[in-house]
């Protein structure tokens, strides 16, 4: 038979003890598309006491994750330690430095420091597989970097973060707000204790700049990346996106302009007809727009143990196959050097909600602000009447520049009759 190829697992968390079970669970399906078996032979872990509802024994332990990569045994080191610095990056490094191959789930990492692991990958000669970053079981970068490979890519857009999606769906079917949301969200696991890095959209630049690179062949950018949350969306937007015919998603998008790569993430109107918008919960869907292919969106549960590991395990039978691809699918010399397009050179329409006094002469204050900076309206709507308090104002622009909108905002903002931030959601087509 031939020799199993000799896997290292660096994280012992719900993904690392979720590539063990799958190894294990499908061990015979698992060599037969690999072509031989594939064993864990050695792992790392902060705390050798707890119990990961896993079999560890016969296992090497290393308390120092960096030193699996100098174990002469291991033929392969899969890191699911998590974060962009500190031991993941120190073993990724080291791995590729002794030229083994890696496969990792870590977004935040390969968002962060992708050009430079690329770059030691190409030198050493050995994969750098990351399937399992982005969007969980959703073969997302193979269809990217393999499977569209003939292809002009000329937008990729997604929900790319589960818990935002949940938040947002059941503040949509409930009319319950953000926080109330969130603090359930957290009860049922849904969300981190600190969601920070899930609600205010990191999460998903990290997945955006990824998804990025890979579609328009140039070195990841993450710093490029426009990002905002969603803990500023409102019952009330919510509610008003379905009188509009929309729903509110928190999207990444990339497109490829003629000014360069547009990159961003933040919350969307989408058409209710829009593919995106039916995609609910805590899953994940991406879109990618190809010049001979059309459009093709891949959906599915973005996040946990299950998904993530069939991902991970995915790159360790290509990794066992000798199926390697370049790491941003074309050598580094061959990668574009197209420019960033910064946040204020997008165009598009957008959705203006205004919490104002109920008096004469405030709309008329409003539309000539957005007259003044060369903004026209598709559409207005204000809700009933209560002269004297306060009522929503809600207007739909036609297309216009970003620069354009957010100069309209802090003159409307200063209004005496507006009375609180105005709140902008950006409409992004089908």
């Amino acid at each position: 038979m031939t020799r199993p190829l000799s896997v290292a697992v660096a994280g012992l968390g719900t993904v690392g003890a979720g590539v063990l079970t799958v190894l294990r669970d499908n061990a015979e399906l698992v060599a037969a598309r690999a072509g031989r078996p594939i064993a864990v032979t050695a792992i790392s872990a902060r705390d050798r006491s707890r119990d990961r509802g896993v079999p560890l024994g016969g296992l090497r332990w290393y308390d120092d994750p960096v030193a699996l990569a100098a174990d002469p045994a291991v033929d392969v080191v899969v890191e699911v330690i998590g974060g962009s610095e500190g031991p993941a990056r120190e073993l990724v490094r080291a791995a590729l430095e002794q030229r083994k191959p890696v496969a990792t789930a870590n977004k935040a990492l390969m968002a962060v420091h992708g050009a430079e692991l690329a770059a030691l990958a190409e030198r050493a000669g050995v994969p750098l597989a990351f399937e399992a970053a982005v969007a969980g079981g959703i073969p997302v970068i193979k269809a990217l970097r393999e499977g569209l490979a003939a292809n002009r890519i000329s937008r990729v857009a997604g929900i790319l973060n589960g818990t935002c999606n949940y938040i947002l769906t059941v503040m949509r079917e409930r009319g319950r707000e953000f926080a109330e949301v969130l603090a359930d969200a957290q009860k049922l696991g849904y969300a981190e204790a600190d969601p920070s890095f899930d609600v205010d959209g990191i999460d998903a630049a990290h997945k955006l700049a990824i998804l990025a690179a890979l579609a328009f062949g140039r070195p990841v950018a993450f710093e490029a990346v426009h990002v905002e949350g969603i803990r500023a969306i409102s019952a009330l937007d919510i509610g008003f996106a379905g009188e509009f015919g929309y729903r509110i998603k928190l999207l990444g998008i990339a497109r490829q302009t003629e000014g360069g790569i547009e990159a961003r993430v933040h919350p969307c109107m989408v058409p209710q007809a829009s593919p995106l918008a039916g995609v609910d919960g805590v899953f994940n869907a991406v879109v990618a727009e190809g010049d001979f292919v059309g459009r093709v969106m891949l959906e599915g549960r973005g996040a946990g143990a299950g998904p993530t590991a069939s991902a991970v395990v995915a790159d360790l039978i290509d990794i066992a196959r000798g199926r390697t691809t370049p790491v941003w699918g074309a050598a580094s010399g061959a990668l574009s050097d197209a420019p960033s397009v910064p946040m204020s050179e997008h165009f598009g329409a957008y959705y203006l909600r205004l919490m104002v006094v109920d008096r004469p002469g405030v709309i008329a204050d409003v539309t000539a602000v957005l007259r003044d900076s060369g903004i026209s309206l598709e559409s207005m709507l204000q809700r009933g009447r209560a002269p004297g308090e306060s009522v929503p104002v809600v207007l739909v622009t036609h297309e216009t520049n970003e620069a354009a909108m957010r100069a309209a905002l802090l003159r409307i903002a200063a209004l005496d009759a507006v009375l609180e931030a105005p709140t902008l959601i950006r409409i992004e087509p089908a």
